[in-house]
């Protein structure tokens, strides 16, 4: 099996900036330290095409990111500082989803180690997120062939509003979001199915609206499955808001992958949103969904 990631293409944040940029490159090295995946395992994420952006997003947004015309507020929106690393690091997230859901087509299941940049909309970005990667490989796999139907089962605490804007219009993709209702982004779109939970949810209610999504999936009969694993649902989050422990995210993954993989379905992986203070209480929550991916794949 393959996992991809875009650590290589790192991008310079302003000291003290609330995004906990430096997770993706500890979740690298403690795959490999605690043997969850194997060094040759993991590989570069190529950079997509503009071809590949198009299907997702408008000529005229593409433009102005990548020429660093957006102006203040507009990236104030997305929440980074613009550089060219940055644009480079954002095609990376998007190739890495198109190259893992091609590899997940071939074994069974893939992911990368970053992405899930669902509130990236067609003509603008927001929250931590530029391209919708998620988004662009759903529409790349519909237009090349590799599916005819896709579910996108978004379990990242905050909703993918921008995922369900340039979805929504698509009846050969299935998005559930399962989410906080009071949670960013205050402004929600409509998702295929929304499942939205309050503050405070523990294991067991969360696992069973889950499992109650999961069969809305399953009865949509897709041929993929791309998985936004947010850890950000952990009660150590401090954007999360739920109560969600370690075994009770271990369960979620368990319930999405073995599903999926009882179904013969493969699944393209995300990791999504992860908060916490210290991060390592996220990169915990990122390990914790490879090592049920390693239980029910056997990698």
């Amino acid at each position: 099996m393959e996992f991809f990631f875009s650590d290589h293409f790192d991008f310079p944040l302003p000291e003290k900036h609330r995004f906990p940029g430096m997770k993706y490159g500890m979740l690298k090295q403690q795959l490999v330290e605690q043997r969850i995946l194997q060094a040759e395992m993991l590989k570069a994420s190529p950079l997509c095409s503009k071809d590949d952006l198009l299907l997702a997003h408008s000529a005229e947004f593409i433009e102005k990111f990548e020429s660093g015309d957006l102006n203040k507020s507009e990236m104030r929106r997305i929440g980074f500082p613009w550089s060219e690393f940055y644009v480079k690091r954002c095609r990376a997230t998007v190739g890495g989803a198109i190259a893992s859901l091609k590899s997940a087509i071939e074994h069974g299941l893939s992911g990368q180690l970053a992405g899930g940049t669902h509130h990236a909309h067609r003509d603008f970005g927001s929250g931590y997120c530029t391209y919708n990667d998620q988004a662009v490989v759903a529409l790349r796999a519909l237009k090349e062939g590799w599916a005819n139907r896709v579910a996108i089962v978004d379990l990242d605490v905050h909703q993918g509003d921008g995922t369900a804007a340039i979805l929504g219009p698509h009846p050969q993709c299935f998005v559930m979001s399962v989410h906080g209702r009071k949670n960013f982004p205050f402004r929600k779109q409509q998702s295929d199915l929304d499942i939205e939970l309050e503050d405070g949810v523990t294991d067991q209610e969360y696992l069973d609206k889950l499992t109650d999504g999961l069969e809305a999936v399953w009865a949509f009969k897709p041929d993929v499955v791309l998985y936004q694993a947010g850890v950000d649902v952990l009660d150590q989050d401090k954007l999360g808001r739920l109560e969600i422990t370690y075994d009770g995210l271990f369960e979620r993954d368990t319930r999405v992958l073995a599903g999926a993989r009882q179904r013969g379905i493969p699944v393209s992986m995300a990791i999504g949103g992860g908060y916490s203070e210290p991060i390592q209480h996220s990169v915990d929550g990122y390990l914790t969904t490879y090592r049920a991916a390693k239980q029910v794949f056997g990698f």
